[in-house]
């Protein structure tokens, strides 16, 4: 993979291709088994799993309680909490302000959060199982709520309730289901809705812009930035890296710039920051 180093900081550019190898091009129909394949990759480096089912069941309930019924230890899709950490202080800035993590699975990630001083973590997945044990694993922490709940309708949460929303793989494991793009509109509805006015989702996807940003942009009423990570990326990072994480990633409207800096197929993560614009009426 080649970078452009004109137009990304050195740092950057050593460590995206330290971090990257050549892939072959995505197209539509494959975009998805990515997912399987860097799922499987991190389950390979953290614990023992059985072969897992058709990417198609990831949009499933049944899938998910029987996979948290037979595999109780924590997991975290994509990153941990510590290489994330910075910017997530960046963009929920005040400790006080009400996150709402959707498809929390058993991650730990809201427990550190909690840890890092965030006092109002609220939870939410499709699979009572597993709410039914983070309930059970955290009745002493006050500051995390979870709660068994269908993110395409969230209607038990008050519109405008919260500064942030954190997304760590739901909107991908929608987009492997049936029905995918009506599913995944309907979440992205609810997440603009239960937000306040300048509230943002934090969207962290294997989905490049050629993916995620047209339907991200149908959805309306967001202002949009694009930070990249790498998928290996070590936890807990330096200084330089903070910096370089929380520096956005150019992105116009067709999302091409990316490429332009990144090169095709980098070996990243993407997190959109999707903030809400204020507006009186939304179709």
């Amino acid at each position: 993979m080649f970078l452009r180093q004109t137009q990304i900081s050195p740092l950057l550019t050593t460590f995206l291709a330290i971090a990257s190898h050549s892939l072959s091009t995505p197209n539509p129909i494959t975009e998805e088994e990515n997912s399987r394949s860097d799922h499987n990759l991190s389950q390979k480096s953290r614990m023992t799993m059985g072969t897992p089912p058709s990417s198609q069941a990831y949009g499933e309930p049944w899938y998910w309680d029987n996979r948290y019924a037979t595999e109780s230890a924590p997991f975290d899709w994509y990153q941990k909490y510590p290489s994330l950490a910075a910017l997530i202080r960046l963009y929920v800035p005040h400790r006080h302000h009400r996150v709402l993590v959707v498809g929390c699975g058993n991650s730990v990630f809201s427990e550190e959060m909690v840890n890092d001083g965030y006092e109002d973590v609220v939870n939410v997945d499709i699979s009572s199982v597993v709410i039914d044990a983070m309930q059970a694993k955290y009745s002493n922490r006050q500051q995390l709520k979870y709660i068994k709940l269908d993110v395409r309708d969230m209607s038990p949460f008050q519109s405008g309730s919260f500064d942030a929303v954190i997304d760590k793989g739901t909107l991908d494991s929608i987009m492997c289901g049936s029905n995918s793009r009506q599913n995944a509109a309907q979440m992205l509805d609810e997440v603009w809705r239960v937000l306040k006015d300048k509230g943002v989702y934090i969207l962290i996807t294997y989905g490049a812009p050629v993916y995620r940003l047209g339907l991200l942009r149908e959805s309306g009423g967001w202002s949009i930035k694009l930070h990249v990570i790498a998928k290996l990326a070590q936890e807990g990072t330096s200084d330089q890296q903070a910096r370089e994480l929380t520096n956005p990633v150019p992105l116009d409207e067709s999302g091409s710039s990316v490429e332009d800096v990144l090169g095709k197929n980098p070996d990243v993560h993407y997190i959109y920051v999707c903030t809400k614009e204020p507006r009186t009426a939304r179709e």
